[in-house]
């Protein structure tokens, strides 16, 4: 493997990742019904945040930005939670992940490894504590803003499990992805 790559691969496991991946991005499948979870605004968010649907973007125009990069990282982490409807467990570990992901970005772009790359997250941009959107305003830093992995239609469980990625990881547990393609 690259040796580059492995510095990647490497530096998310001292971030606490539980499994990592280097992908082709021609192995991610897209389908536009993934979004129709976002418009059944599932988590309080469609259209109240510049990254999220539809305000993020058509489908079919994100699928075609997303398969100008030809490979990538995804990386997972795993969260205890005290029982299957422990809903504050579930954010401090969507919170982490999304930490987790500033920071190898932030390392990234420190590190001059990647000068153009895509990244996706878990559920709704949180890089401003109130998104401009809710005040009529255009996005304060579109440059920093993350988009999910699902408003781009990305058929997560799918690609984890080709890369022996488990998608469950136990009973009590909350599995995110986050995606960096390059």
């Amino acid at each position: 493997m690259n040796p580059e790559i492995m510095k990647l691969l490497d530096y998310l496991e001292t971030l606490g990742v539980a499994h990592s991946a280097h992908i082709d991005t021609k192995d991610i499948s897209f389908n536009p019904e993934f979004r129709k979870q976002c418009e059944q605004n599932v988590c309080g968010n469609y259209k109240k945040n510049w990254m999220c649907p539809p305000n993020v973007g058509d489908f079919a125009e994100l699928k075609e930005k997303a398969l100008q990069y030809k490979q990538g990282i995804v990386f997972q982490t795993v969260h205890q939670l005290e029982d299957s409807f422990d809903f504050e467990g579930m954010q401090e570990g969507m919170e982490e992940q999304n930490r987790i992901l500033r920071t190898f970005l932030g390392w990234i772009e420190e590190n001059s490894l990647i000068t153009d790359f895509l990244s996706l997250g878990i559920g709704p941009c949180t890089v401003c504590s109130r998104c401009s959107i809710l005040d009529g305003q255009e996005c304060r830093l579109p440059d920093e803003a993350v988009a999910s992995v699902e408003s781009y239609g990305i058929d997560v469980t799918s690609l984890v499990k080709y890369y022996g990625i488990p998608y469950n990881n136990g009973i009590n547990t909350v599995s995110y992805i986050s995606l960096v393609l390059f």
